[in-house]
């Protein structure tokens, strides 16, 4: 005889546990919050630029983060009528939103990593 679920199966867990469930999907990955981050603080920039300043990320991965990001509306890419061709990225009013999150994210990070060398 197994137990009910209580408390995870009332509508506010269940559409808290959606919510979150779609936005860990949409940024999840190791790059997409350094990224955004970048973005945030840099504004426009060209994908060399991301490119250099996302350290350790290879074009092939930058391109389809970017790409990703672009479809979920956080970033917009804009093609400039130059030869070669141009290409800056900019992150969109809705992804600024997230630069609180990136923010609490940061300080929860460091304050953990914290507790990790002062326990010991």
């Amino acid at each position: 005889m197994s137990k009910e679920k209580h408390i995870n199966n009332t509508p506010h867990c269940t559409a808290r546990i959606s919510a979150i469930k779609d936005a860990m999907e949409i940024l999840s990955g190791k790059w997409k919050f350094h990224i955004l981050g970048t973005l945030i603080e840099g504004g426009k920039m060209r994908f060399m630029d991301l490119l250099r300043e996302v350290d350790g990320i290879a074009a092939k991965m930058l391109s389809k983060e970017l790409q990703d990001m672009e479809m979920n509306h956080l970033i917009t890419r804009i093609v400039l009528n130059t030869k070669p061709v141009t290409v800056e990225y900019e992150i969109t009013e809705y992804g600024k939103t997230l630069s609180p999150i990136i923010d609490e994210i940061a300080k929860w990070g460091a304050a953990y990593r914290s507790s990790l060398y002062h326990t010991r």
